[in-house]
């Protein structure tokens, strides 16, 4: 069992202030990855390279010379090429699942559970939604906690937006959620199980749980997808994805509604991947990315009825904090290092408190979830609702 340390405060701004008390016990830590398999996704590698209250006991990657390279940027004290073993032997207090490839999660994080360290895991969560139950299920009764990397969740500017939408009446009441893919070349069940993770996160967020689900997915054809038409994804190997172009309708509570478009055709519309919120006074888009950057549209009121619906001019938030992160910090590496820190931080204090962590297992299986609803609908060519009852893969 884990010795806690002291937690004095939590810090979501831009760098990180001291959150332990100068006693405070050490957690030790290990980091999974596999060169060549998902390698250590979005520098999960040097996740605790900079934190004096966490120690890297161990690293492991089943290549020799990723291994090498693994001790090197985590500041590790031992490598293993058997994760297994390195978790017999180093008892950790937290374990990093880094790799991008999801078809190791569901074992790699059994293994940490089962040894009794909290998890800080790459997106997606897992292939199925089975998987996902697994390891929460298996959380619960160790009392351990789950955290995965959705990280725009916890950016400060996705907060101050959430209470600005909720409490300020920044748009009014909220009437939609409209979701774009990155829409590139993974254009649709790729790009959705990649990066519409993140958007189906920050949906819920904002929105809340949805009800039901219809959807479209279209093959290379043009033509209604079949399970045939399953495959791997280009760059990740995801579990089965289908589909290069996808519209998906969601009802949230309150009679919003949701969106989600990934086609490749249909990009230079939106411009970027993110979320945009459509509200009774005007709209707000969330620019995904690390930092998210936050645009609002400027309101209707006194203007001619006949004009078209969205003109206006949009413009930043003029509250938006990533505008001084961006003028402070240019590297994409040192942002992707603040976005994962603000995780951590939330995740460890979750830890201490006996809470669930904000960007939790649970809302990154609700994710999938979402995911799972489009294909589920598209194949059935029906409405489809929450929760599933299918918890295995729609596409098999």
């Amino acid at each position: 069992m884990i010795v806690a340390p002291v937690w004095v405060g939590i810090s979501l701004g831009v760098g990180r202030d001291s959150v332990w008390g100068q006693q405070a016990k050490q957690w030790r830590a290990v980091i999974m990855g596999h060169t060549g398999r998902g390698n250590f996704g979005h520098r999960l590698d040097v996740l605790f390279r900079d934190r004096e209250e966490i120690g890297v006991a161990g690293v492991y990657d089943g290549d020799k010379a990723g291994l090498e390279k693994a001790m090197e940027k985590s500041g590790a004290e031992t490598g293993y090429d058997d994760y297994e073993a390195m978790l017999k032997a180093e008892k950790p207090d937290l374990a990093v699942v880094a790799p991008r490839h999801v078809d190791q999660h569901h074992a790699m994080g059994m293994a940490a559970l089962r040894a009794g360290a909290h998890v800080y895991m790459e997106k997606p969560f897992t292939e199925s939604l089975g998987e996902a139950d697994e390891l929460l299920a298996e959380a619960e009764r160790q009392g351990l906690r789950i955290a995965v990397a959705h990280q725009m969740r916890a950016a400060p500017g996705i907060l101050l937006l959430k209470q600005a939408v909720e409490q300020e009446n920044l748009i009014g009441e909220l009437l939609e959620v409209r979701l774009f893919g990155k829409q590139d070349e993974r254009a649709g069940g790729e790009d959705m199980m990649v990066l519409g993770t993140h958007l189906f996160d920050l949906s819920r967020f904002f929105a809340g749980d949805p009800e039901w689900c219809t959807a479209r997915v279209l093959n290379e054809g043009g033509e209604d997808i079949t399970k045939a038409d399953a495959r791997s994804g280009k760059n990740d190997v995801l579990g089965p994805v289908a589909g290069r172009e996808i519209e998906a309708q969601f009802a949230f509570p309150n009679g919003v509604n949701g969106r989600f478009v990934s086609r490749r055709r249909h990009r230079n519309w939106p411009g970027s991947w993110g979320m945009m919120l459509v509200g009774t006074k005007g709209a707000v888009f969330v620019r995904a990315g690390h930092p998210a950057r936050i645009y609002v549209l400027e309101g209707r009121e006194g203007r001619p009825q006949d004009e078209p619906m969205w003109e206006g001019t949009w413009k930043r938030w003029a509250k938006d904090p990533a505008m001084e992160e961006e003028k402070k910090i240019l590297e994409n590496a040192a942002r992707m290092d603040i976005a994962n820190e603000r995780v951590v931080d939330d995740w460890l204090a979750a830890i201490v408190e006996e809470r669930e962590p904000m960007c939790s297992g649970r809302d990154a299986m609700l994710a999938l979830e979402m995911i799972h609803a489009v294909y589920a609908a598209a194949l059935r060519g029906e409405r489809v609702t929450f929760p599933l009852e299918e918890r295995g893969h729609p596409l098999e």
